[in-house]
């Protein structure tokens, strides 16, 4: 079995694979005082709960934007799992052209979700991921990772916005009745839900353009399925995205890491 882990600055996924199929996934909060010990036991409870065993892993691959937790889930995989994790990136091999002005500066979690979307999907194909940041990442009909946009996460947003206007309270993110709100909560949502919409499909419209005009789209991420069904531009939700990239790069990293 394969395990592998995708640490965001919110959440972290888990998921665990017998070759191409998924058997088991979890969303975990991200902490990042978490010790080795304390996510090798998290990670063995969880395990239970699908009668799965530790000792049947036979690799890890990790991919993380918070560079605070990497030595803990190294060591988390060696002492628990009895495995030399795969770490994604540099010096592994992508199987993907990065042409970034500075590869270095590319999220892990980036390359992962353009590695799978090109594979699932084939390209030009972009990728919009409702996570901490809102990240749009294209792919190339040859298949080069190209760049893309970052703009600000829904839900940190929504947070900044209720912190710094003293009248507006929290609001549940959910499908506005109407862009005109009657009252302070709908017309909040509907500006944050239906103007993030427009944030994602005025973005995604650009990047066509640049891409020649045309271009599959995926989107991935906890809101995903939220702003998809209002978008024009989004065809396809895909959650297991990241999960999927992970394991498509441990493929391809299989002979000389893992």
């Amino acid at each position: 079995m394969l395990l592998a882990v995708d640490v965001g600055n919110t959440n972290t996924v888990l998921g665990v694979y017998r070759g191409k199929e998924l058997l088991a996934f979890w969303r975990l909060s991200t902490d990042r005082r978490r010790t080795a010990d304390e996510l090798g036991v998290t990670v063995g409870q969880l395990f239970q709960t699908r009668s799965l065993r530790p000792e049947d892993v036979e690799a890890v691959i990790i991919a993380s934007v918070v560079p605070q937790l990497m030595l803990a889930l190294e060591n988390m995989s060696r002492l628990y799992f009895r495995r030399h994790p795969l770490v994604v990136g540099p010096g592994i091999k992508m199987g993907m052209p990065i042409r970034y002005d500075n590869p270095r500066e590319v999220g892990a979690d980036r390359i992962v979700n353009a590695v799978a979307a090109y594979e699932c999907y084939g390209g030009p194909v972009i990728v919009v991921d409702f996570g901490t940041a809102t990240t749009f990442d294209a792919v190339s009909a040859q298949g080069e990772y190209l760049g893309g946009a970052i703009a600000p996460g829904i839900a940190i947003a929504t947070e900044a916005l209720i912190e710094r206007a003293a009248r507006l309270t929290q609001v549940e993110l959910v499908r506005p009745r109407a862009a005109i709100g009657k009252n302070t909560a709908a017309s909040t949502q509907s500006g944050i839900v239906f103007g993030f919409v427009g944030l994602v499909d005025g973005l995604v419209r650009r990047i066509k353009q640049e891409l020649g005009g045309e271009a599959f789209v995926v989107a991935t991420g906890g809101l995903a399925d939220l702003l998809a069904a209002e978008s024009e531009t989004i065809q396809r939700v895909d959650h297991f995205l990241t999960l999927e990239g992970l394991r498509i790069l441990y493929e391809r990293n299989a002979q000389g890491g893992g």
